[in-house]
């Protein structure tokens, strides 16, 4: 779970893209990055922490031109590294820089390949950097004997070998100087990108971005999602080239983007996340309805925030008051994706804070998106019953997260799953809850797929197990899993490197 931006405009894109990534903020705390590139120069600041940790006015002013890329990143592997901080860049052919959300399943062959065969050397662990230098070699490919010279045909060129090479998640922005930008998705479509416009002053410009609240906030018309295994070149003049570059292509975007990855205010594959949470909300009420309908529950309290709208609705719908009965301490980092458990558990109680007045002496149905670890959701529960709940009852808007994540979400290793190899009752009593309720994976989809049903087939391998790739075997969920863990990212994230340059081509 990363969070991309590219611009081409016709003015300096550095605060545009400053900006874009604040609004993305929510897809990794770990590193952010921008580069950008005026002529033939590029400019290049990235480190550990927040974007607005990482950028003081003395590195925005050196970030010029009016084309650029911006990452916010978090890590499914190798910890806090400033090194692995994006976007990367390679000097040849032209200079191409790349930001990447997602994972590659083959990602270790790979690295094998572009060193015996491309003659290419990687300095890091992270798979976008294979990704990048892939796409750079495939782009020495297409560009063949014409120094010098690129065509948006060689782009999409050596998109389509990529996809020939590359398994697993990506949505890549990538920037080629004194060219252009090129924009593309995995032929499965599983991680989001969307692509806007903007006329200023006559002249076109033109955005890429994870999410569509990017282009609200900086006024751009959303054109819409970019679809799976299709291209988008961008040249530095605006002007806009499409082309879908994978044989086989189907839309299966990850489940997990509308339970909790996604801003509620984004559109995803023409779906808005809003209603998605809303329709989950309402199924989840249908099923307490049928399979609980002489409950005591006298109170729905959501765990803020990503549960808000699910509760407000599931409340609607039983009758039930809805109130909040946590307050949350904004200037905490989201306890999903820190690196460690041990920071999970430390930063629960800094975090949320109860409200005694609406739990004491209530029977009250807590709210949440999913349930991923359970630790977090074991403290939550424990602090309302310190508030003086009689009863406290737990419901998830998501079903049992029992499998590895390999498509680039912080839930690698099973061990680590509350819900892998424990029945539901299991789960409750592990968490501490009177009463446990999940959403069925079927109202899950539905919920998703009302917002567009030409969406046939969803990414739930985190709930079923099943990869939509179609080529993740037991051994790389094995090799995933040591690599993923909590232990390793704690490690990794001992390792830091140089984190800002200035590159001439």
């Amino acid at each position: 779970m990363c969070g991309v931006v590219g611009i081409v405009g016709h003015g300096p894109v550095n605060q545009e893209i400053y900006d874009a990534l604040t609004v993305v903020q929510h897809r990794g705390q770990d590193a952010a990055g921008i580069m950008t590139c005026d002529g033939s120069r590029v400019h290049l600041r990235k480190d550990s922490g927040l974007v607005r940790d990482v950028f003081a006015e003395r590195h925005m002013v050196q970030l010029k031109g009016n084309m650029g890329i911006g990452h916010a990143r978090y890590p499914t592997a190798g910890g806090e590294n400033r090194s692995e901080a994006q976007p990367f860049f390679v000097n040849s052919p032209f200079g191409v820089a790349l930001a990447h959300n997602g994972n590659l399943v083959n990602a270790r062959e790979l690295s094998h390949e572009l060193f015996q065969s491309d003659l290419r050397q990687l300095n890091t662990g992270s798979d976008s950097e294979v990704l990048l230098n892939v796409f750079a070699h495939e782009l020495m490919v297409s560009v063949g004997s014409k120094r010098g010279s690129l065509q948006s045909d060689d782009v999409f060129d050596a998109v389509s070998r990529l996809h020939q090479r590359c398994n697993g998640a990506y949505a890549v922005v990538a920037m080629i100087v004194g060219y252009g930008l090129v924009a593309f998705r995995d032929p499965c479509g599983i991680r989001p990108l969307v692509v806007g416009l903007r006329q200023d002053a006559g002249k076109q410009s033109v955005m890429v971005a994870s999410e569509s609240v990017a282009m609200d906030l900086l006024n751009f018309q959303l054109l819409g999602d970019v679809a799976p295994g299709e291209a988008v070149f961008i040249s530095t003049e605006g002007e806009i080239e499409r082309r879908v570059c994978a044989p086989r292509t189907q839309l299966a975007p990850c489940l997990f983007e509308y339970v909790y990855l996604a801003r509620p205010d984004s559109i995803m594959d023409q779906v808005a996340v809003y209603k998605s949470r809303l329709r989950m909300g309402e199924k989840l009420g249908e099923l307490i309805m049928r399979q609980w309908p002489d409950h005591d529950i006298d109170v729905v309290i959501p765990i803020p925030d990503t549960s808000r709208t699910s509760a407000l609705e599931l409340a609607t719908l039983l009758g039930l008051k809805y109130r909040e009965g946590f307050i949350k301490n904004r200037y905490i980092g989201r306890t999903f994706i820190m690196p460690g458990q041990a920071e999970r558990r430390k930063s629960v109680r800094q975090k949320l804070n109860a409200i005694d007045l609406e739990f004491r002496g209530k029977n009250v149905l807590l709210v949440d998106d999913s349930i991923v670890r359970g630790t977090t959701s074991r403290q939550i529960i424990q602090m309302a019953r310190e508030a003086g709940a009689k009863k406290v009852y737990f419901a998830s808007a998501a079903p049992p997260v029992r499998y590895a994540n390999v498509y680039g979400i912080d839930m690698p290793a099973p061990s680590e799953l509350v819900a892998s190899g424990r029945s539901e009752a299991e789960i409750a009593e592990f968490i501490g809850a009177d009463r446990l309720i999940f959403q069925q994976l079927d109202d899950l989809i539905e919920a998703v797929r009302e917002g567009n049903p030409r969406i046939h087939t969803v990414d739930a391998s985190c709930f079923d197990g099943r990869y939509v790739t179609g080529d993740v075997t037991e051994e790389f969920l094995s090799q995933n899993a040591g690599d993923r863990s909590d232990d390793t990212k704690r490690q990794g994230s001992e390792s830091l490197d140089f984190a800002e340059i200035s590159v001439y081509h």
